[in-house]
Formats: C-alpha cells, structure tokens, sequence
C-alpha cells in the first residue's frame, strides 16, 4: 500500500496533485536547440547522435507507440509532453539530464530500455537503469519532486533529497527511482 495520500488516489499509477508541479518544471527545462515533433519528442542532436550510436536499432517511444488507453491516460496527466522522455535534475547538479525510454525499430521483441542521459559539460553520458518488457509493450516515463516514498509492498521507503524518476507501463506496474549521491535506488509504486 501506498503511504503518499496522493499516490494512492489514482488508479493509474499517476499522482493527480504533482501533475502541475512536474508539468511546470518539465516546460521550465526545455532543452534549448532542440526543435519539438509530435509531443515533445526531439532529442538534442548531439545525444541524437550518441543514442543512435550505443542503441542503434531503437528509438524514443513516442505518443503514436502507445495503446489508445495509455495515450489517453497520458494525454490528460502530461499533455504536450513526450512518453519516452522526461528532464530532470536526477543528479541534483543542474546539468542536463534526461530519462529516455527506448523500444526496438527491427520488430524483434526485445525489451524496452529505460535510460538516463546525462551531459557533464563535454559529452552526454548515457546509462541504462532498467528494462520494461518486450515490444509492443510501451512504458513512459515522467519525474517527481523530491519527497518520501513507499513502495507498494510497504517494506521501503525512499527519502528522495533530489527528483526522482518514474517508469510506468499504465495499469500494470511502476518503478520509481531516486539518486542516493552514490548509487540508484529503486522502488516498485505499482505491481
């Protein structure tokens, strides 16, 4: 159970009270240079270039790969945002960070990726935190405000000093994770 009051008041994994604040802080870190496509989904260019080079046979999900109810759910809780991307200051530096969610482009079901770009002044430094299953499964991905939270289970608890991310497949599960100053560590919110 869900200790965060406004956790628990959605059905679908999404808390309806920090929507605006993530939506507020999402249009304050957009990327400059980076020209917008269906829903926000653009990557710089130079990180363009490095995801093409460590992952090139997936892409960044976007509107068009979700199911229809996951694009609606989606829609109305991050309107104008892309699913598979999301920047946050997950390392609590201010430098530019962002959660991307890859899928395969070949048609091989393999699963998709969840990973984090981060540029530490010279080059994006891309690490991967998670997998979500095989394709056609489409997860998306948003950030939170730091905060306490509670694993679905109810056995641990993060005391996130920094945003954290969030990696969730619409009415099915979702993982949260935070940056402890030395390592990620992850909770289940959905299972």
């Amino acid at each position: 159970m869900l200790s965060n009051p406004d956790m628990r008041a959605t059905a679908k994994c999404v808390p309806h009270l920090l929507i605006a604040i993530v939506a507020i802080a999402a249009s304050t870190f957009v990327q400059a240079g980076a020209a917008e496509t269906s829903a926000g989904c653009r990557l710089p260019d130079d990180l363009q270039r490095e995801v093409a080079a460590k992952y090139p046979s997936a892409k960044l999900i976007e509107l068009s790969d979700l199911e229809e109810d996951d694009k609606k759910f989606f829609q109305s809780d991050h309107d104008g945002n892309c699913p598979g991307m999301v920047k946050v200051d997950f390392y609590g530096d201010g430098k530019p960070t962002l959660a991307l969610v890859l899928i395969p482009t070949n048609g091989i079901k393999k699963p998709t990726r969840l990973v984090v770009a981060h540029h530490d002044g010279e080059r994006w430094l891309i690490s991967a935190l998670d997998t979500g299953g095989p394709t056609p499964i489409a997860p998306v991905v948003w950030a939170q405000p730091p905060g306490e939270y509670r694993d679905v289970y109810g056995n641990k608890t993060i005391r996130a000093t920094k945003p954290v991310i969030v990696f969730c497949k619409y009415e099915s599960w979702a993982i949260l994770y935070a940056w402890t100053g030395t390592h990620v560590s992850k909770i289940w919110l959905m299972d």
